[in-house]
């Protein structure tokens, strides 16, 4: 009953009993996370920049849509490119990166939970380490104090480029990437250490195809988003300031957001409800869509067998 339900995962393991060393390189697992990531991206790009509004200002729901509102529509959707490029790479290298070492941790299967989170956590490093730059970008540019200064992606590439070397590093590109190795590589263990086992789960269920891998995705990246959500606000609060000025060290920043949300973990989780939505929507839907373009690969293959 199992296997009915998971065609992509019986086809990756029976394509590695029959030709072991042969998959640690999979290019449409590549694809999918490319697809899937990028239309859950667009679709819910709304939501997220209220949600970097009230990490910024520690405002609630209705101030931070008011303020958008209030900006206009002209820059309702500044910052979008960055990261509707950023989590199509995200989407690539996450899903591509986990399935070829998932392969070289056990080529011919089955997987255990060992497997997919040690998986999982070094493909949340390689996110961590390409993407980072991307984040940076698009933190200042979703940063409404900045809107004066750095009006677009280029002025603020401008600015990176003219620090030396060890300046575009630390205070450029990757500003802040201490918490994003820790948040992307924790986040892409768990999610990819739960998502099949509750995916299965669901689908013995006789539920209808489309709500195994909706469900799961969505329960993986609210649960994971929650517990990393301190992380996430560090991130955009590092990542929001520019310049040789007010540059301080992790811990210092660490302080700073402590301190201005008032030593309250309730107001370090404002913007909770919308990560709850944000996450729920774009993990549901990358999930599913990624689990549809894989079984629909799966058909097409039978079909020509």
């Amino acid at each position: 009953m199992k296997e009915n339900h998971s065609a992509g995962k019986e086809l990756q393991h029976r394509t590695q009993a029959e030709a072991p060393g042969m998959t640690s390189w999979n290019s449409q697992a590549y694809t999918f996370g490319a697809v899937s990531n990028f239309i859950s991206t667009f679709v819910t790009f709304p939501i997220y920049k209220v949600v970097f509004r009230q990490q910024i200002h520690a405002v609630a729901v209705s101030e931070a849509v008011r303020q958008l509102w209030h900006e206009g529509p002209q820059y309702f959707y500044r910052g979008i490119y960055p990261p509707l490029l950023s989590k199509t790479l995200q989407g690539t290298l996450l899903f591509g990166t986990y399935d070829s070492l998932l392969c070289c941790l056990s080529p011919v299967g089955p997987y255990s939970l060992k497997h997919r989170w040690a998986a999982g956590l070094m493909s949340g490093v390689v996110e961590a380490v390409a993407l980072s730059p991307f984040e940076r970008v698009q933190n200042v540019l979703q940063d409404d104090r900045k809107q004066a200064r750095f009006p677009s992606a280029v002025s603020i590439l401008k600015e990176f480029n003219s620090y030396g070397f060890w300046g575009r590093l630390s205070l450029g590109y990757y500003r802040g990437f201490w918490p994003v190795l820790i948040r992307n590589s924790l986040g892409s263990a768990l999610y990819f250490s739960f998502k099949d086992p509750i995916q299965d789960g669901l689908a013995e269920q006789g539920l209808p195809h489309w709500v195994p891998a909706l469900v799961s995705g969505s329960v993986n990246g609210t649960i994971t988003c929650l517990i990393l959500y301190p992380l996430i606000v560090l991130v955009a609060n590092m990542q929001s300031h520019i310049g040789w000025q007010r540059m301080p060290s992790l811990w210092a920043s660490v302080q700073d957001v402590w301190d201005t949300r008032g030593r309250k973990v309730r107001l370090i989780y404002r913007g909770g409800s919308l990560v709850i939505l944000r996450s729920s929507v774009t993990w549901g839907l990358t999930t599913a869509i990624h689990d549809f373009l894989q079984k629909k690969s799966h058909s097409r293959k039978e079909l020509t067998d």
